[in-house]
């Protein structure tokens, strides 16, 4: 019998509220996963043959999410990936910074499957992050369908990788990002589109889910694989400090020099426009280069990316051809930081692309 796990960490899905018609003034994460699964209507019909466990990994607001909870999740995912009667996993998250985790455990699943922990099928099971913008006791709470669509992609043959399930909408983890910070279609994939609609149960699909996952790249390869799962199973693991900083008018450059001398790791810039730069804070971003701290551009425009070729002496931030938004490349400069491909030395040597 296959086998659905749901893995809890709090957030909105999980909030309550004084009052049924109160969906701001909540408290997150106060709802056990046992009590959001009984929320659903049919879900037992919906799961067919399939069990159905349950885990309560944590019970955080997700604006609270920090390395810890991150190390659990990915430990918790590849232990269950691993059995080969667990179909795929359902991860109940906040919305504030699930496009943060969902990049997180992808680049993870990818070089768990290079580090030999899982096998490439394994890593590429289905992996759902659910989430609601009404806790659990508003009047009219999303949580409940979006934990049912969640569980409607998880039985979809065709699903793959990491996920996140919304309003109805699927969307991949290299895509999706927040854009609205009260409406219940809060997220969108960009230029890109969404994957799927999930529609009464069935999954229409609009673009192939696996397409990208298990690229290869220099994270994923073998060596860097292994020494960033040594250190993400370590719980004393130091994460290197990296820093968004955001480039606006009248801006001097002077956060940057502040951080460093705080001891800053790594910066990425939230560039104006196309990922552009004020010319003060590209002349402190290129000092800081040569003193050996990565620094990458990206765009703080919410949809759409930076397009490659504009003349900066700061590198975009890129990852398999694709220009990631600032949350994704901090992760992503965090991750490859402790997993020695970006070592700071090497940093001054990037041109942009």
């Amino acid at each position: 019998m296959k086998k659905i796990v749901v893995l809890a960490t709090g957030g909105t899905i999980a909030g309550a509220s004084a009052s049924a018609a109160d969906g701001v003034a909540y408290r997150a994460g106060e709802v056990p996963v046992g009590a959001l699964l009984e929320q659903v209507p049919g879900l037992q019909q919906l799961l067919g043959d399939c069990a159905l466990a349950a885990e309560q990994v944590a019970q955080v607001n997700s604006k609270d999410m920090d390395y810890a909870l991150w190390q659990r999740l990915a430990l918790r995912c590849t232990h269950w990936l691993a059995q080969d009667d667990v179909q795929g996993l359902v991860i109940t998250h906040g919305t504030d910074t699930l496009e943060e985790t969902a990049w997180f455990l992808q680049r993870m699943l990818d070089v768990a499957a290079s580090a030999g922990v899982l096998r490439a099928e394994q890593a590429r099971k289905p992996v759902v992050l659910s989430s609601a913008m009404r806790p659990s006791t508003a009047r009219l709470s999303d949580g409940p369908q979006n934990l049912a669509d969640a569980v409607s992609v998880l039985l979809d043959s065709r699903a793959s990788g990491v996920l996140a399930v919304a309003a109805g909408h699927v969307h991949a983890a290299c895509d999706v990002h927040k854009v609205q910070p009260y409406r219940v279609d809060a997220f969108s994939s960009g230029d890109a589109g969404v994957l799927a609609h999930v529609e009464e149960g069935a999954v229409r699909w609009l673009r192939d889910p696996a397409a990208r996952v298990g690229e290869a790249d220099d994270l994923a390869t073998a060596a860097p694989a292994q020494a960033l799962w040594t250190a993400v199973q370590d719980e004393e693991t130091q994460w290197p400090w990296v820093e968004i900083l955001v480039s606006h008018a009248g801006n001097d450059g002077r956060s940057l020099g502040a951080c460093r001398q705080a001891g800053v790791q790594g910066v990425v810039l939230a560039g104006s426009g196309n990922a552009t730069l004020h010319e003060q804070v590209e002349q402190a971003a290129c000092a800081l280069m040569q003193q050996g701290v990565p620094v990458w551009r990206s765009s703080r425009c919410l949809e759409g990316r930076a397009v490659p070729g504009a003349e900066s002496p700061v590198p975009l931030a890129v990852c398999r051809g694709q220009v990631l938004r600032p949350v994704q490349a901090r992760t992503e400069m965090v991750l490859q930081l402790l997993a020695g491909v970006l070592p700071a030395e090497a940093a001054t040597a990037k041109t942009s692309a």
